[in-house]
């Protein structure tokens, strides 16, 4: 199967790894693509465990897998990136998401943070 997060690689050579094993991902960008793969795929424990103690929502991950699963998502576009690399400690990546909810299509349009902690990336939020 392709990879959700549109890589043009395979699932289990692209986003599958991160989704294993956290601390694998090696990139902000890597870690923005698995998310948007785990919002396809519903994949609740992931974006949980992704996502920086700090800023993580109170929301219990049912609600969020009950939306990832309510909408037909289209495609992921990375816009740019800045630092976020293997040798960075923090980064920042410009996204678009793209979905559509009830026959309507929307977008997600975000300049997400990242931070990496003890050799793990995590989404920090929004700018």
């Amino acid at each position: 199967m392709k990879c959700p997060c549109c890589s043009e690689k395979l699932y289990k050579d692209c986003c599958e790894i991160g989704h294993k094993h956290i601390k694998k991902v090696k990139t902000a960008e890597d870690l923005m693509r698995s998310r948007y793969a785990a919002f396809v795929l519903a994949n609740g424990d992931y974006l949980m465990a992704s996502h920086h103690e700090s800023t993580r929502p109170s929301k219990e991950k049912k609600s969020i897998v009950k939306w990832a699963k309510s909408v037909d998502w289209i495609k992921l576009d990375i816009i740019k990136t800045s630092k976020g690399l293997e040798t960075d400690t923090e980064g920042t990546v410009e996204f678009k998401a793209i979905f559509q909810d009830e026959g309507e299509l929307q977008m997600i349009h975000e300049n997400s943070r990242f931070v990496k902690e003890d050799g793990c990336w995590f989404y920090i939020d929004a700018l």
